[in-house]
């Protein structure tokens, strides 16, 4: 049996691992974005087009890729992994201002009740396969206490999930607390991996294969200057929904008869969105908690603009976080904030709206055609049909 190949993937290294004639070698640079392709999009991005361009923003993936053939559960194929989010990154203890929301809730974002309450986000933001969320959970607050950056005595993580069964040998629990371990010290600011990494290894969205995804933009210095950043775990939609920049590219670049007869087969929605979008909009705009709930809302319109409808099946969770306000938790008696005037924040939403429809598309060009349990096949979305698609209409840059 092949030995688990794990990839700790950051955006300033790739530590590969070879086993069994398996080799790991991902690099964020290397890949075509959205924008490369000339796909036009609303808004200025940042210098990286990615949730790093918020200062302070830290983000670390593990992937986990092993096996081929028929599924045997507990060994594999294996097609997995997770992915960090770090506000402020790893050296800092500091909690931020958070909300969050449920545009459909057939899915698992664990520490949002106290979000609700209290408005604040200690730690980091996880993100891996929906059966892998507790030992996610447990392995965050050990990494926490071991780092001794946890800020009570009870720590309450933030780890969601999107389903990778179709791939993944998702009931064999692959994910172990050293792969969080390895995600979470791997974080680091700059370029991020999309696609096949981390948590978005095994995942598909719009009937192709997909992933992890981000963008970014930067908002007008009249309106304050702020960045927005957005990172998703896309695993959502049928293909006859998607849409990029306006386009029906789904029903331009249709299912072929077999390979959407198979997809029926497991579809149990009448839509057939049974996947889900874990979607992390961060900020340096000054916003409190309930303005982070609004901005949250705002990153379900960012979606809608890619063709989904958040069907029965489709767990679609979003959380937005600020990094203003800077020790604003720890203040002993009254703390002294600042609040974006809501006359301003438009602006806001705008730019979420705008990162959010990017990321996705980034996520979908990124991937790669990916085999995986009993041979299923997911194909990455043809390029130059996607441009093909977008001249036809003209909408290509």
């Amino acid at each position: 049996m092949r030995r688990a190949l794990i990839a700790a993937l950051t955006v300033a290294s790739v530590a590969a691992a070879l086993s069994g004639g398996f080799h790991a070698a991902v690099s964020a640079q290397s890949k075509p974005r959205a924008r490369d392709l000339g796909i036009p999009f609303d808004g200025t991005a940042g210098a990286l087009n990615a949730i790093t361009d918020v200062a302070g923003v830290e983000v670390g993936v593990t992937t986990l890729i092993s096996g081929e053939g028929a599924l045997k559960v507990g060994t594999g194929p294996v097609r997995t992994g997770v992915t960090a989010i770090l506000p402020r990154g790893k050296a800092s203890k500091d909690q931020v201002f958070a909300g969050w929301f449920s545009l459909n809730g057939n899915g698992e974002m664990t520490g949002t009740t106290w979000i609700e309450e209290a408005g604040l986000l200690e730690g980091p933001i996880l993100i891996t396969n929906t059966h892998s969320v507790g030992v996610v959970r447990d392995a965050s607050i050990k990494w926490s206490v071991d780092h001794g950056i946890a800020s009570q005595a009870w720590s309450l993580p933030v780890v969601a999930e999107t389903w990778d069964g179709y791939l993944n040998d998702i009931n064999g629990f692959h994910v172990k607390p050293e792969h969080v371990f390895a995600a979470l010290d791997g974080a680091r600011s700059g370029r991020v991996p999309e696609g096949n990494v981390g948590g978005g290894t095994g995942m598909r969205c719009y009937g192709f294969k997909c992933g992890t995804g981000t963008a970014s933009r930067k908002i007008d210095a009249r309106f304050g200057g702020y960045t927005v950043g957005v990172l998703v775990q896309a695993n959502h939609g049928t293909r006859d929904l998607l849409r990029v920049a306006g386009v029906p590219v789904g029903q331009e670049i249709p299912e072929p008869p077999a390979t959407r007869a198979a997809n029926d087969a497991y579809r149990a929605d009448a839509v057939g969105e049974v996947g889900s979008i874990i979607i992390v909009v961060g900020t340096d705009a000054p916003l409190l908690p309930h303005q982070l709930k609004r901005i949250a809302r705002r990153a379900s319109l960012g979606l809608a603009r890619t063709g989904s409808v958040s069907s029965n099946g489709s767990g679609d969770i979003f959380i937005a976080f600020s990094t203003a306000n800077a020790n604003a938790a720890s203040a002993a008696e009254t703390a002294q904030v600042a609040m974006l005037s809501n006359a301003r924040i438009g602006a806001v939403f705008e730019a979420t709206v705008q990162a959010t429809e990017e990321a996705i598309v980034n996520a979908l060009v990124a991937a790669e055609t990916m085999t995986g349990v009993d041979g299923h096949r997911i194909e990455a979305i043809s390029h130059d049909a996607l441009r093909a698609a977008l001249r036809k209409y003209n909408r290509l840059r």
